[in-house]
């Protein structure tokens, strides 16, 4: 996998956790959703991407979509939102366009190597 214009990217650790709203609104469930992290990756906040697979790419190349609501462990939770819940699986629907499926992931992606060995030393 490439995630295109940032040269490192990570997986979600098995820590971090969800909200999800009483009622979804489409197209994307996942807008609304809110994502906790642990404390520990307070700094890494804005790095939380919806990155989908390029359109008419015959190889593993995505783009950044859009950034994760995010709020730390300490935070508390806003009004109106059922959980938290463990992060896998969370996708309570598989997003669809007319009779393709799509290529969605969640990922923390770095433009930098400092933040991503940073972040690194903080999930092992």
């Amino acid at each position: 996998m490439i995630v295109q214009d940032h040269p490192w990217f990570c997986d979600m650790p098995d820590d971090l956790r969800y909200l999800k709203p009483k009622e979804f609104q489409k197209p994307f469930i996942e807008k609304t959703m809110i994502f906790i992290l642990p404390d520990k990756l307070k700094d890494f906040r804005r790095n939380l991407w919806h990155v989908r697979k390029r359109k008419n790419e015959e190889g593993a190349v995505y783009i950044p979509l859009f950034r994760v609501q995010c709020i730390l462990d300490r935070d508390p939770l806003p009004p109106g939102y059922l959980g938290p819940f463990n992060v896998y699986p969370f996708y309570s629907k598989v997003a669809r366009n007319k009779r393709h499926y799509l290529d969605y992931y969640m990922l923390f992606v770095f433009d930098g190597q400092p933040n991503y060995a940073k972040f690194r030393s903080l999930t092992a």
